[in-house]
């Protein structure tokens, strides 16, 4: 069914959506708002002709796989109603050939999914000749717990992409490195849901048991095998009406990969021992490590799965890759063993700053924790830290800073945090002139820059 959001006199573009899956259909909706446009949607290729042929939008977003007429048949027709109108496809990977094709037939752009939602609002903006300040400062977080800190502005936008995509009914796929805080961003998304006042479950597919996997996921009943004493509901149906999140999914057998897939199409389990399906209700997000691509092309991921898990992905960054978030994040944690404020003096700072995480925010949460045991005050020093960070400054590869070094820049960046952003005082600690500091920042953020215009190309 058609529904539309009506334009008003700030909305002076209408952009269609076109997807038959609801949730897929209402995040790319909210992503388009978000933007400040009026949305129109349609569930299939038939209603969305014929909203061409009636009214007037200004640009369509079209899925190519959908019931009865596919995106590609009614793109041709579209164009024949509105020879102007640009259209962009939306895609899975296996249909780029027919969506590169369907270029030539009048489509002006495609995206493939999982889409990157910036990556979505930069091409809508782009397609209808609007200036990218349109976008920027528009996404608001949600009231954020306590115990979720940061600075950084790449972790900021993990975060409004969860923000964006929590509302709706679409599965998540959150990838990272161990101990990133993936588990942080799946309870946040739960947190911001509708589905927030139910439960949510958190099964680790790679901490269970491979014999009785099954059984803890899709239940049993009593006498199903050896020690099965009483009926046990498992994790689908203990999430009923909530969320459930199954890290590591990269773990999960191939036998039961199988079962998952069909739960998730047709929303039915079948507990162990037992020819009585049970109907479950549930939000799926999962997470993992590992480089699923890499599995499906080895064989040890289902294709299938990963296109349905996959409907939307969160990338959270490494430690290494959100600097800015170390103290924030080393003063939280300190607070939270000290049981006081604790500071780091600059010696500390940098050598936080240098060290290349490989553990993630898990390893500097314990190296806090030692930290603060060995300090016995208010005042965390370099030899209260674990010896392999403290080695870390002399000697590591600054992949950000340009020219500066890296011992240098960890010092101006940990004397800044402790004097609470003020440039005047951190310049008289650090013995250098408020000029050269801000020349010495904007040398550190070109840096930046740069590394993320490498990253990017």
């Amino acid at each position: 069914m058609m529904t539309t959001s009506t334009p008003s006199e700030k909305h002076s573009r209408t952009v269609l959506v076109v997807d038959d899956d609801p949730s897929q259909r209402q995040l790319f909706a909210e992503s388009v708002r978000q933007l400040g446009f009026a949305v129109l949607e349609a569930g299939s290729a038939e209603e969305a002709v014929d909203f061409v042929c009636r009214r007037s939008p200004d640009l369509v977003l079209l899925d190519v796989r959908l019931p009865g007429i596919s995106g590609l048949e009614a793109l041709p027709r579209m164009r024949e109603a509105r020879p102007d109108l640009p259209v962009m496809l939306i895609t899975a990977y296996a249909d780029v050939r027919d969506a590169v094709a369907a270029l030539k037939s009048g489509a002006c752009d495609y995206l493939t999914k999982p889409v990157d939602l910036e990556e979505l609002k930069t091409a809508i903006l782009d397609h209808l000749g609007e200036t990218h300040e349109r976008g920027e400062g528009i996404a608001q977080l949600p009231p954020l717990p306590s115990d979720v800190v940061f600075a950084d502005p790449a972790f900021r936008r993990v975060l409004e992409t969860a923000a964006l995509v929590a509302p709706t009914e679409a599965p998540v796929l959150i990838l990272g490195p161990s101990g990133s805080g993936k588990d942080v961003i799946a309870r946040l998304i739960c947190r911001w849901s509708r589905r927030s006042d139910r439960p949510f479950v958190a099964a680790n597919c790679a901490g269970l048991p491979e014999t009785l996997i099954e059984s803890e996921l899709f239940g049993h009943i009593k006498g199903a095998f050896t020690g099965a004493q009483a009926d046990r509901k498992g994790y689908f149906r203990a999430a009923q009406g909530g969320t459930l999140f199954l890290d590591e999914i990269g773990e999960l057998p191939l036998h039961l990969q199988a079962k998952l897939l069909r739960v998730l199409e047709n929303g039915e389990i079948t507990p162990v021992g037992s020819d009585q399906p049970v109907r479950v209700d549930f939000r799926l997000i999962a997470a993992t490590h590992r480089d699923l691509t890499e599995a499906v092309a080895e064989g040890r991921f289902r294709e299938d799965l990963f296109y349905r898990l996959n409907v939307f992905e969160l990338r959270v960054p490494a430690l290494r890759e959100r600097r800015e978030d170390i103290l924030p994040l080393a003063r939280h944690f300190a607070e939270q063993f000290a049981g006081q404020s604790v500071r780091f003096s600059p010696q500390a700072a940098s050598a936080l700053l240098a060290h290349p995480w490989p553990g993630n925010v898990r390893e500097l949460r314990n190296a806090v924790q030692r930290a603060c045991l060995l300090a016995r005050g208010d005042v965390v020093l370099p030899e209260h830290l674990p010896p392999q960070i403290g080695r870390t400054v002399e000697g590591y590869e600054d992949d950000q800073a340009g020219r500066l070094d890296v011992v240098e820049r960890a010092a101006i960046l940990a004397t800044l945090e402790e004097c609470g952003g003020n440039r005047t005082l951190a310049a008289r600690k650090l013995g250098i002139s408020r000029r050269t500091l801000i020349y010495k920042l904007r040398a550190i953020s070109q840096g930046k820059q740069e590394k993320n215009s490498a990253d990017e190309h």
